[in-house]
């Protein structure tokens, strides 16, 4: 009796901490999967934060990114499946011991402020994130023990290829957004936000107020001090840093800036007020740009001037660069110095364009889909689609992603239930007929 009641207890456990660990892994893993360069960039920002930046080329970062959550979307959807169950317990063991030690490195010296394991569908502090891997440390470790306890969904002559279709679904998912653009935008310029009102803050609310503390060294005595109690010159400066003294409201875009290249004049409110299209091109670094899709660049720049419409190269690359690119391209448009980091939150492209009337982003086209004279048929941006603002229906994109991935594991499931258990179902019983008669003919 006590032993039942232990095999139930532990198979209660064992069911519940892989449910609860599959759900985490297949969302980390997924929102990293919809945006492969934004969590490219945050491994880049980790390695040059440790000095390292320059070790590894662009595409170690990128594939890495890819890698790491296509395993964390896989073992997540086989936890909660309850297939592969050693492979994936194992593995989910190993991934937390290794995370839960670097994030707790990473918390204590706090190099990034935020760990980018959910991307930016849900921002994170480093601690919260080490907290979050203690929980499914622990987890993980029940799943791992008791993994017999373990309930499969699907029998184990089908589950390779529940495996296998999942593992090239997150490849693929990951890809495609890579080509185009995330499905899901999580960052503050998605299509349909006013940029003005993002960067203004109401009349009522109080802003977060922020102050610089100085570390300063005398006589081998470090200290640290802010504006009102900055020393003389006796001290030597060492640092300083910005802290949060106030949480406050603090507007979704910040930074937001555009200046000529030519004059260094900051032009951002007469574009944004510009109640007439203007396209912006953006790059955050020209060196490293695409320019295979130049000609259409190039095309849309044409049609630009031809319907009066306003046009700017938006970068934050160096003036010797910025003329590299004109000679390479041929590109006539003005450019704008704007900062790096709002470049690359702006458009997951390198180059992307936007479209943008009154402040209002209208579309957003990564280098490979930007609209040819055939989407543009010489008209006026007014009377075609591609001058419409886009409707984002998050529920219409949740249920597409849904039956991508649902409607062929039901084929799966259903071949399994229909063909596969129901074999198993009948020899069951065929051999269990034949046991009662095996047993009768003893008897008898």
């Amino acid at each position: 009796m006590e032993n039942n009641k232990l095999n139930i207890a532990k198979s209660i456990i064992a069911n519940v901490s892989r449910i609860i660990v599959g759900l985490t892994f297949i969302f980390s893993g997924f929102v990293k999967a919809v945006d492969p360069l934004g969590f490219q960039y945050k491994i880049q920002d980790y390695l040059e934060a440790f000095g390292i930046g320059n070790w590894f080329p662009d595409i170690f970062s990128l594939l890495g990114g890819i890698s790491l959550s296509t395993i964390e979307f896989s073992l997540g959807v086989f936890m909660l499946l309850g297939i592969r169950k050693h492979i994936a317990t194992t593995f989910s063991l190993i991934l937390m011991a290794f995370m839960t030690p670097l994030t707790l490195f990473i918390a204590i010296l706090n190099p990034v402020p935020d760990c980018g394991c959910f991307g930016d569908a849900l921002v994170v502090t480093n601690w919260q994130t080490f907290w979050k891997n203690i929980v499914l440390l622990i987890l993980t470790y029940y799943s791992f023990r008791w993994r017999k306890s373990i309930i499969s969904f699907i029998s184990a002559k089908t589950d390779w290829m529940v495996s296998i279709y999942t593992i090239l679904f997150a490849i693929f998912l990951s890809f495609y957004c890579l080509y185009y653009l995330p499905i899901f935008d999580f960052r503050p310029f998605k299509i349909g936000v006013n940029i003005s009102d993002s960067m203004s803050i109401p009349e009522n609310a109080k802003p977060s107020v922020y102050e610089t503390v100085f570390t300063l060294e005398k006589d081998g005595e470090k200290k640290e001090f802010t504006i009102d109690n900055y020393p003389d010159a006796s001290w030597t400066f060492l640092d300083a840093k910005t802290v949060l003294k106030e949480k406050g409201y603090d507007p979704t875009i910040t930074d937001f800036s555009l200046r000529l290249q030519d004059t260094g004049e900051d032009i951002t409110d007469s574009i944004l007020a510009n109640e007439n299209y203007t396209f912006l091109l953006v790059a955050n670094r020209l060196e490293k740009a695409d320019d295979s899709n130049i000609d259409l660049i190039n095309e849309i720049y044409d049609y630009a001037v031809e319907h009066g419409y306003d046009f700017y190269g938006l970068t934050s690359s160096t003036d010797e660069l910025i003329d590299d690119w004109r000679d390479r391209t041929g590109a006539e448009y003005p450019f704008l110095l704007v900062d790096d980091i709002v470049l690359k939150t702006m458009i997951r492209s390198n180059p992307g364009l936007l479209l943008i009337k009154n402040g209002t982003i209208y579309q957003k086209w990564n280098d490979s889909s930007i609209p040819n004279e055939y989407d543009l048929k010489g008209e006026p941006l007014e009377r075609i689609e591609v001058g419409q603002l886009e409707e984002s229906n998050i529920l219409r994109k949740i249920g597409v992603m849904c039956l991508w991935f649902f409607i062929p594991l039901f084929i799966i499931l259903a071949i399994d239930f229909l063909f596969v258990r129901r074999k198993q179902l009948k020899e069951y019983l065929l051999n269990k007929k034949n046991k009662d008669l095996s047993d009768d003919k003893l008897t008898q």
